[in-house]
């Protein structure tokens, strides 16, 4: 069930805490692109630190790689993005704004009843199976959907449009621009299959094997929506997963079980999460799902595993001329791999955490009113693990929290903040997500304990000062 409230009230959070901000937001900004702060460029960091961790640190067959944005034209040719990677799109005549067909059907699906939205929902899934473009457009006009600009039902016919940029590349001006046209990557993908054998042959890697990157993705998006859910520059944590054919499926039920434990690995209820078995293969694929989260707008993708078949080597073999193949010394023959894929948006990951762990808290009582607003982020990928308040600026308790800053930070992030009422210090760290706060009081000085705060019951101890490292490090294991 969508909550618009609630999304935008983490969309106005993040911009007030250091969280996202809009792109070039003192030139009244630039649709569908946002900037990470302070404190999201940590919590993504994190967040892409732990995906790198479990893919490659905590595997024995999967490597990393780090492939350049910018790659050879003739990729994108034997990728199938320069003929397939599009959009049906429709435009209103009136208002002449331009719709992505599935996004204005599911928009207008949301008004109507339960079973009317789900009988309208399968009929579109199949038309968009069949690329029935007519078909489509009869749908929308059956059912009077209107453009919320115009208020009309003037439509153009429904057609494809291609999502990826290109630039020209080199210093010399051509007469034909086609001879420098190169393209900002859509996926990070045919960077790992075009240095399939660089690293198969230079890290001696035996089927099966997988390579993982993560890097930035360009796409054109004509309807950028759901704040960073959709936009036009993201960044993507994708593996491909080597293996011989017909052993795809199984490895693709594998991974479908991998990448779920990883999610609910994060603290999130498995009832948040759902998977989604896709109606329309691409043409690569001969089997897909999605890994959806009940994000504020409803149940939205955020990891997709694919079964890739041998689809993009074969196709670099043949445009690139250079075999691609494998040779197996347990079967003794050489064979092009077939691939299974996992894709997992970061932004969208961010997104999700955000939506998971935001939470508006009513703490008043009898005698006076009180709410705090908290993010309650699992301490591994939380943007600060620790802040450390000294109580006053005064009898030595700023030295010995600094001290402590000293040794906490080479581990793990921490902040340090003197201004304020306690009270108050607490509740900015709450709305940053921080798990700990640590006070050091006049106690301090005679004793050597400290009072640990605990972000989520605000509940409190006395601890010793030696042992605050160890409890933050023991919370931040998965």
């Amino acid at each position: 069930m969508a909550n618009d409230n609630k999304l935008q009230n983490i969309i106005a959070h993040c911009k007030e805490y250091g969280f996202i901000f809009q792109s070039s937001e003192i030139y009244d900004g630039l649709s569908a692109v946002y900037d990470y702060g302070q404190y999201g460029s940590e919590l993504k960091k994190n967040i892409r630190d732990y995906w790198w961790k479990s893919m490659t640190q905590m595997q024995d067959n999967i490597v990393g790689i780090d492939a350049a944005i910018f790659m050879h034209p003739t990729v994108w040719k034997a990728s199938g993005h320069v003929d397939n990677f599009s959009d049906p799109m429709i435009d209103n005549k009136d208002s002449k704004k331009r719709y992505r067909v599935d996004h204005l059907i599911e928009g207008y699906a949301e008004t109507l009843p339960e079973a009317d939205a789900k009988s309208l929902l399968q009929k579109m899934d199949e038309l968009l199976a069949k690329d029935d473009f007519a078909g489509l457009k009869t749908l929308i006009e059956d059912n009077k959907i209107k453009c919320a600009v115009s208020g009309t039902a003037n439509w153009t016919d429904v057609r494809q449009f291609n999502l990826m940029f290109s630039t020209e590349m080199g210093a010399v001006a051509s007469d034909n621009p086609e001879e420098n046209k190169v393209y900002l990557r859509p996926e990070t993908a045919q960077g790992i299959f075009v240095n399939f054998l660089n690293v198969q042959k230079t890290g001696r890697m035996k089927i099966p094997f997988g390579i993982a990157q993560t890097g930035k993705a360009f796409r054109n998006e004509i309807v950028a929506r759901g704040f960073i859910f959709r936009m036009r520059e993201f960044e993507q944590m994708e593996m491909q997963f080597f293996v011989r054919p017909g052993t795809q499926k199984e490895w693709y039920e594998h991974w479908k079980e991998a990448r779920m434990k990883w999610h609910l690995s994060l603290g999130i209820s498995p009832e948040r999460y759902r998977f989604h078995d896709h109606v329309k293969l691409a043409h690569y694929a001969d089997a897909a799902c999605d890994i959806e989260y009940d994000f504020p707008m409803g149940f939205k993708e955020v990891e997709g595993i694919h079964s890739r078949t041998d689809f993009d080597l074969k196709n670099h073999q043949q445009y690139s001329g250079k075999k691609l193949t494998y040779f197996d010394t347990e079967l003794n023959q050489h064979y092009v791999p077939y691939v299974v894929e996992t894709s997992i948006g970061l932004d969208r990951t961010v997104m999700m955490l955000l939506s998971e762990a935001y939470e508006e808290q009513d703490l008043s009582t009898d005698e006076k009113q009180d709410s705090r607003v908290v993010l309650k982020f699992p301490p591994l990928v939380a943007p600060i693990k620790l802040a450390i308040l000294p109580l006053t600026k005064k009898d030595g308790m700023p030295e010995i929290a600094r001290q402590l800053m000293d040794e906490c930070k080479p581990y793990f992030k921490c902040f340090y903040e003197e201004k304020d009422s306690i009270g108050k210090r607490y509740r900015r760290q709450d709305a940053i997500g921080t798990p700990f706060c640590v006070t050091i009081d006049g106690q301090t000085k005679e004793d050597n304990t400290v009072t640990i705060r605990h972000r989520d019951d605000m509940t409190q101890e006395r601890v010793t000062l030696s042992s605050v490292k160890d409890i933050v490090l023991k919370a931040m294991q998965v």
